[in-house]
Parts: C-alpha cells; sequence; structure tokens
C-alpha cells in the first residue's frame, strides 16, 4: 500500500511536467510564428525607410542592400522644400480633426440611442443602418458627386467633412455594443437623481466609454489621413490638397528621385505610426468589451 502511494505522486509530477513541456513548446513555437509574421509585416516599411536614407546610385545597385552605407539625411530636407508639404500636412490635419470629431459626436449619440433607449422599431431601423455596410460606395459615387456639386461644394472640403456628421454604420455598431455592456443601472440611478437622457450621455456613458471612443478616433484617424480618392475627386487647387494626393503630385512632377519620394512617403505615414501607438493599448479591452450582447 506505501509502494502504491509513493508511485502516484511520481506519476502525476511526471504527467505535470510533460504538460508544462507541452505548453512551453507551443508557446515559443506561437511566439516564433507571431515574430515572422511581424517581420514579413513590417519589411515593406522597413524598405521604404531605408530607401529614403539612400543615394541614387546606391538604389540601384545590385543586390541591393537592406542598410544604407551613407546616411542621407538630406533627402527628407529636399523632398520637403520641393513640394508645398506643410500646407498638405494642415489640410490633412484640418480634414482629419473634423472627420474625428463629427464621426465621434454624431456615432456615440446615434449608438446611444440605439443601446440605451427602448423604442418602437428599434432592433428593425438597427438592421437596417447594418444593411448599409453592404452597400458599396461605388454606388453613391455620382449622386453624392451631383449632390456636392449643386451644393457647389466641389473643390472645398465640406464634401470630405460633412458627411462624417451624419455618423457612420460600422462605428455606431461598435459603440452601440460597448453601450449595451454598460450596467443600466446607472441609468436607473441617475434618473432617481434627476438626470434626464443627455446628462446620462455626457456625464455617465461618455466617460466610461474612453476605450472605444479611442478605438474609433484611430480608425476614424487612419482612414481620414490615408484617404486618397475623395480628395482627388473633390478637391482641385493645390492648396487645398491633402498629404495623399500630394504624393501623387510629387511623383507625376519628380519621377525620377525615387529616394526623395520614399523620403515623403515616411513623413506621411509619421502621424499614422504616433497615433496607432498612443491608443493601441485601448484596442483590446474596447474590442473585448463590445461583446455579442443582443439587444
Amino acid at each position: 500500500m506505501t509502494q502504491l502511494t509513493s508511485v502516484r505522486p511520481a506519476a502525476s509530477g511526471a504527467i505535470w511536467r510533460r504538460a508544462q513541456i507541452r505548453r512551453a513548446v507551443r508557446r515559443m513555437v506561437a511566439y516564433v510564428f507571431t515574430t515572422v509574421l511581424a517581420v514579413l509585416f513590417l519589411f515593406p516599411f522597413l524598405w521604404m525607410a531605408s530607401s529614403s536614407l539612400k543615394s541614387p546610385q546606391e538604389l540601384v545597385k545590385i543586390p541591393p542592400t537592406l542598410l544604407p552605407k551613407n546616411w542621407a539625411w538630406e533627402n527628407y530636407i529636399e523632398s520637403w522644400k520641393s513640394q508645398p508639404f506643410l500646407i498638405y500636412f494642415k489640410n490633412s490635419l484640418l480634414i482629419t480633426a473634423l472627420n474625428v470629431v463629427g464621426r465621434i459626436i454624431s456615432c456615440s449619440l446615434v449608438a446611444f440611442g440605439f443601446a440605451r433607449t427602448r423604442f418602437a422599431g428599434r432592433n428593425f431601423l438597427f438592421m437596417v443602418l447594418l444593411a448599409t455596410m453592404m452597400l458599396p460606395s461605388q454606388v453613391t459615387l455620382i449622386p453624392q458627386y451631383l449632390l456636392f456639386k449643386y451644393l457647389d461644394w466641389i473643390d472645398t472640403i465640406k464634401p470630405l467633412t460633412v458627411p462624417a456628421f451624419f455618423g457612420n454604420a460600422f462605428h455606431i455598431f461598435l459603440l452601440r455594443q460597448f453601450f449595451m455592456n454598460l450596467p443600466l443601472e446607472l441609468d436607473e440611478a441617475a434618473f432617481m437623481d434627476g438626470a434626464n437622457r443627455w446628462s446620462i450621455y455626457w456625464r455617465i456613458v461618455m466617460p466610461l466609454s474612453k476605450p472605444i471612443l479611442l478605438t474609433v478616433l484611430t480608425f476614424t484617424f487612419i482612414g481620414t489621413w490615408n484617404d486618397f480618392f475623395g480628395p482627388l475627386l473633390y478637391l482641385s487647387t493645390v492648396n487645398q490638397m491633402t498629404i495623399a494626393v500630394g504624393l501623387l503630385y510629387f511623383r507625376d512632377q519628380f519621377g525620377g528621385p525615387f529616394h526623395h519620394l520614399m523620403a515623403a512617403s515616411v513623413m506621411a505615414v509619421v502621424p499614422i505610426i504616433i497615433v496607432f501607438f498612443v491608443a493601441q493599448r485601448y484596442f483590446i479591452s474596447s474590442i473585448i468589451m463590445t461583446g455579442l450582447k443582443e439587444g
């Protein structure tokens, strides 16, 4: 009997050690796989940054080099002086800021109504809203252009900013799912204290929704900053152009200096990188809390 009891702990200990080894191996394989994927995704950006610091002779060298032998920082100065990039950056920042403000205000208000207010036809209207996500943007392109032309908005930033104040189906969905996970007891307690719907929205729901609001901010910032087709379609004056269209003009005007184009592209990407790294820690918590709760 004593021999059996001594064998069992030894066997269980061996099983536990094998399980630990298997978990460690799986974790190591996952880390290696993730690292390889990260390198593959980062390689285009690293190549762009490396090319922006090379001389024209080194760019056409065979075989190509990953890192420049002589770091040509003057490429950034020359590319900045060659085009009115300061104007491009100002226009992009203005359009992006207006889109961020409009998207957060409009989407949060609509999402609050769907998530925290009960009314007849709420779920049906929400389904109709989600159905608009399946409508290709090309279908509404011509009617929108004709509408903006009728309003005399062509060659202004209004077609690129005003629609942001009328909501976005995807962002409304994200915010609505997040709002629904906040306890309804907060609303009931606020009503007992004499608060109205606006007070609940502004003083309770919005302060508790910073993670998802920053996520919407990041998505809107990246989407608006990288938008190429909209400014190309609605803007025709150089002083109205954004950085995305400015890079096209830079390429058409110079063509040859690939290293200058890469330097300008790196400068255009830097704001996106900054915004992403500032807000990326809120992504996981906000997306987890959006959940799949049904209203």
